[in-house]
């Protein structure tokens, strides 16, 4: 880090990609500097691969990506496309029904927009429902006009509200043949969604499996033979190096020998630790969280109000101009909360992150500098910063 000048990062917001994702375990580590000086055959590494998805998550065949959002593509491609190589290299100039379902609820940006995902297969994105409200008879009218495939997401960032459950959803989808892709990169279930009997299901190697980049699919044999055919065409633009391939399998094996009740304790003894060394500072309260969409992570919820003398966007922002920079998750700061995750932190950061929340808070109080920048002002100036230029300065 020192090296090239890189700020030092304490990462008390999550697995964000923004932030390298999350920490690859030693061990994992260790398989890809070691597949890094060989050459290898792809293919075995791909037959190697689908034996330990299939070992991991009970399904038919298994695939690594280059990330999850490539798998979205991938299996989006897949349906349109089934085993047909000359419709595989005609893509996005689909052959064939192009039509491609996601309930509008789910229509969410994760760094990336799901329904570009979806489009750059060469599908066309049918929304089903409105925001907050997705029927039975909404599917069903999409299916009945005709569908390659239907997309089911889980995030914290979809609109919950509403929605069609998963089981519901796929049940659907199963009894009239329509493909089933579910997308849920950052959840730790590795097997639900398969023995429903989703076509396709996608997570991220980089996240909470702890590997380096890449896109794990888990599904129907069909299915994942028609992505691997996807690399005669636009497969190739998005192709999963030896690395990557070697990075997932190694992080699936380790996390089929983690001890997830001893990791759970320690990173619920992080936020208790938390909770107490900002216990009586000013306009803050600290409370436990829970998961979003049920995953075992015990988080720590910040609640601002005017006496913490800052809004909760700008507690973010001045923690993370330090050095070493503290991320905190700050995607609900428009309601004052920040949340504090201790997946990614050790023993040795976790008091740097609580004493940097004390210090900015109680300074911004003394200063007086706090409370400048209305929420409204606040995403004007992020829409004008959503296109940095990273080369040298002129």
């Amino acid at each position: 880090m020192k090296r090239w000048g890189l700020t030092p990062v304490i990462n008390a917001a999550g697995t964000m990609t923004s932030l390298g994702a999350s920490r690859v375990a030693p061990e994992v580590r260790a398989a890809v500097d070691d597949v890094l000086g060989r050459f290898v055959r792809i293919d075995e590494l791909h037959a190697l691969a689908n034996r330990t998805i299939r070992k991991a998550t009970g399904a038919e065949a298994g695939y690594v990506t280059s990330s999850s959002s490539a798998a979205i593509t991938l299996a989006c491609a897949a349906a349109l496309t089934g085993d047909d190589l000359d419709a595989i290299e005609a893509l996005p100039f689909a052959k064939c029904e192009t039509r491609v379902a996601v309930m509008m609820s789910h229509m969410v940006n994760y760094g990336g927009s799901v329904p570009q995902a979806i489009a750059a297969s060469g599908a066309e994105v049918v929304p089903l429902g409105t925001a907050a409200l997705c029927e039975t008879y909404h599917l069903e009218a999409a299916i009945r006009d005709g569908l390659a495939a239907a997309v089911y997401v889980v995030s914290h960032h979809t609109v919950r509200e509403g929605e069609l459950p998963m089981d519901l959803f796929i049940a659907i989808c199963n009894s009239h043949g329509v493909p089933v892709i579910v997308d849920m990169a950052s959840e730790y279930d590795l097997t639900g969604a398969v023995a429903l009997g989703a076509d396709a299901v996608i997570w991220s190697g980089h996240k909470f499996l702890g590997g380096p980049t890449s896109g794990i699919v888990a599904g129907r044999a069909r299915m994942i033979h028609a992505m691997v055919l996807q690399n005669r065409g636009l497969g190739r633009l998005m192709k999963a190096g030896k690395e990557a391939i070697v990075g997932a399998v190694a992080a699936l094996e380790a996390w089929g020998k983690r001890d997830h009740a001893a990791e759970a304790a320690r990173e619920a003894a992080i936020a208790d630790g938390w909770i107490a060394d900002l216990a009586g500072l000013q306009g803050v309260t600290a409370r436990r969280h829970g998961d979003w969409t049920g995953n075992p992570i015990t988080r720590v919820r910040l609640k601002l109000d005017a006496e913490a003398g800052l809004y909760a966007w700008e507690l973010a922002s001045r923690a993370m101009s330090g050095n070493p920079a503290v991320a905190l998750r700050d995607d609900l700061s428009m309601h004052q909360l920040i949340f504090l995750d201790p997946c990614n932190v050790t023993a040795e950061e976790a008091p740097v992150v609580s004493a940097r929340i004390r210090e900015i808070c109680e300074a911004a109080r003394a200063k007086g500098d706090g409370l400048k920048r209305s929420w409204s002002e606040e995403k004007a100036a992020r829409g004008q910063a959503a296109t940095p230029w990273i080369g040298d300065d002129a």
